[in-house]
């Protein structure tokens, strides 16, 4: 994790007694997602157990973008990110924006393995879409209502999470703390978080290799229409992602699939999910990003 000037503000937080999820929401370049992190190393502290979920699928920070993730802190640690096992959901996009459905049943879904695991405390990221033509007030007054979370913690910069904030304010199901946005925060421009994404991809599919799956025997959701570069993602009876694949090749005739894929077992797949998502790959780019690497793909 990069080190950033953590805010006097942040520090001073009483977080004694504080247990239940807990959720972080802003907007993007607040500092946002780095104040999460720091209020689960705060947090470690003061419990001998606690989960973090990185709800963020665009600019993840426990795993590939177009997933969220689930990590539990291990033994003593203190630090970020935690150690300990991780779950994970694949929602097949990496923006909540069409997929608001799967990003709430994918969150809801980490949030009670936490508690099934005996967390008495959750640190949940979301994502910075609070925009209301976007329809971000209503996915997170959604998650709100969903989650129950103990308290928010809202990390604004103006009077952008007004639409979230107003309704919360006057309603006694959660405790709103708000926070300015961190000022040494350095805003990040739409290529910089294009190629934050990049590296994750490449980073995950570093060790990956090509692995033929039928698909006869196993359920696919929403349905097996497979193209070329499209991400899937292998999941195991409840739903949780155990690998993400990216399609080199489909043979209709025989049902088959070819994927580039880091999984080394297919013994406790379940079923595959289709994304909508395309990547590079080579350069772990999206396909549809419109760079020479991506028509050079696109011509193949």
């Amino acid at each position: 994790m990069v080190n950033i000037e953590v805010p006097a503000y942040w520090e001073q937080l009483d977080l004694e007694g504080l247990s239940g999820l807990l959720m972080v929401i802003g907007a993007p370049d607040t500092g946002k997602s780095t104040f999460a992190r720091h209020l689960y190393t705060r947090l470690c502290a003061l419990h001998e157990r606690v989960a973090f979920i990185d709800g963020d699928i665009g600019q993840a920070s426990l795993g590939p973008p177009t997933m969220m993730t689930l990590a539990l802190r291990q033994g003593g640690e203190t630090g970020f990110p935690p150690g300990g096992p991780r779950w994970r959901v694949f929602v097949g996009a990496t923006s909540p924006r069409g997929h608001m459905l799967p990003t709430l049943i994918g969150v809801y879904k980490l949030a009670r393995r936490a508690q099934e695991l005996g967390a008495p405390v959750t640190v949940l990221d979301t994502t910075g879409l609070v925009a209301p033509e976007q329809g971000g007030p209503a996915l997170k007054l959604a998650k709100v209502d969903l989650l129950e979370p103990t308290v928010v913690f809202a990390i604004r910069r103006g009077n952008e999470l007004e639409p979230i904030l107003g309704p919360l304010r006057r309603s006694a199901r959660t405790r709103v703390v708000e926070l300015p946005a961190a000022s040494s925060v350095r805003p990040r421009d739409m290529l910089t978080r294009r190629a934050h994404r990049a590296r994750l991809f490449t980073q995950y599919f570093a060790a990956a290799y090509p692995l033929e799956i039928s698909w006869a025997r196993l359920a696919v959701f929403p349905a097996p229409c497979f193209s070329r570069y499209q991400l899937v993602a292998m999941e195991d009876r409840r739903g949780f992602a155990l690998a993400l694949g990216i399609v080199l090749e489909v043979d209709h005739a025989r049902k088959t699939v070819l994927l580039f894929t880091p999984a080394h077992s297919l013994s406790e797949v379940d079923a595959l999910r289709v994304g909508d998502v395309w990547i590079n790959p080579e350069t772990g780019e999206d396909y549809r990003a419109g760079n020479e690497s991506d028509r050079y793909w696109r011509d193949k």
